[in-house]
């Protein structure tokens, strides 16, 4: 018996149009969803949304999928020091915010980024200045979208690597006269670990959860990237895995989507394969966690699968720290 009405969805490609990924969610019991609205590794921006969008809502309230996410573009990132770059960032951001309500977003969805060297507190400053300049270059009211701040795995001269790092970072934001209300936290499982937090077990879960509420307060989380993980744990590497099937495993992973304080979070899978089918098959075996139900083995094929996230950054996405162009996460 599932637990509670917990949404969990996927991010999932839109090569086929919205519609057809409306329907797509419906097929494999998707309850939420994350998006692209544009080309993840481009600056550039399509001059008119697509024409598809309304029956695409319209679609996603029929089958009660939701909440949306946009996830923002690879190649922002508000952290770093030069100020052309930052300028393009908060565009960029500014404009996933503006059209993130045709998609029927709630949130937009970005990583923190790369200090690039100049230091984490000058780092935390730029973020606030642009994230407060983003939010006030996109529209404001009752549709408007929550910037939802992404954890990193930890290499390079990334921010948000810790709870008490991404604590200073909302109180930098806020003093910058950001509402509270227009500023959430995702955390990414496999960047958790990856940045040295240990999953792999319901105490292990349950510590970083209260940890999290005790620093930052478990309101303020509103999205689960669920992701194992095939790197080490501490190795700051983000390299996703299939659910179960990764260094973090199924029992740490189960706490994570049963565990009572985190029953209104919406969960979304970013798993290999989201492009061959392993969508459904990775949602199913999240479910069979809900339901406290052994998982069964993967085919050795699966291993060699990509996320459709990672085959974004490979066409010149960045990683997680803001670092530019990678062949592949790390």
């Amino acid at each position: 018996m599932i637990p509670d009405a917990r949404r969990i969805g996927a991010h999932l490609p839109a090569g086929a149009g919205h519609v057809r990924m409306a329907e797509r969610a419906r097929d494999i019991g998707a309850t939420a969803l994350q998006v692209f609205t544009d080309n993840p590794s481009a600056w550039r921006r399509r001059d008119e949304p697509p024409d598809d969008l309304s029956q695409y809502r319209s679609l996603l309230a029929t089958y009660d999928i939701g909440p949306v996410a946009v996830h923002a573009s690879y190649l922002v990132n508000l952290a770093g020091p030069d100020d052309e770059l930052h300028d393009k960032s908060v565009a960029l951001l500014a404009s996933e915010l503006t059209v993130a309500p045709a998609f029927g977003a709630r949130f937009v969805n970005v990583h923190i980024g790369s200090h690039k060297g100049a230091g984490l507190y000058a780092g935390m400053a730029r973020i606030a200045d642009g994230v407060a300049r983003a939010l006030g270059e996109s529209p404001d009211g009752p549709d408007a979208p929550m910037v939802v701040l992404e954890n990193a795995a930890g290499s390079g001269f990334a921010i948000g690597v810790t709870i008490s790092e991404i604590a200073e970072l909302l109180e930098t934001i806020v003093a910058r006269g950001v509402p509270e209300r227009r500023v959430g936290i995702c955390l990414d499982t496999a960047h958790a670990w990856g940045a040295g937090f240990d999953l792999s077990t319901p105490e292990g879960v349950d510590g970083v959860i209260g940890d999290f509420d005790r620093l930052i307060g478990l309101e303020r989380l509103v999205m689960i990237h669920l992701n194992d993980s095939k790197a080490a744990l501490g190795s700051r590497s983000d390299r996703h895995q299939h659910i179960g099937a990764g260094e973090i495993g199924p029992a740490g992973l189960t706490r994570v989507v049963t565990h009572p304080s985190l029953s209104s979070v919406t969960y979304i899978l970013e798993t290999p394969g989201m492009d061959d089918g392993y969508d459904e098959v990775n949602l199913a075996r999240v479910r069979a966690l809900q339901r406290g139900e052994p998982l069964h083995p993967l085919p050795p094929e699966a291993d060699e699968l990509p996320s459709g996230r990672h085959r974004a950054r490979a066409a010149g996405g960045s990683s997680d720290d803001g670092r530019g162009p990678t062949a592949e996460a790390t």
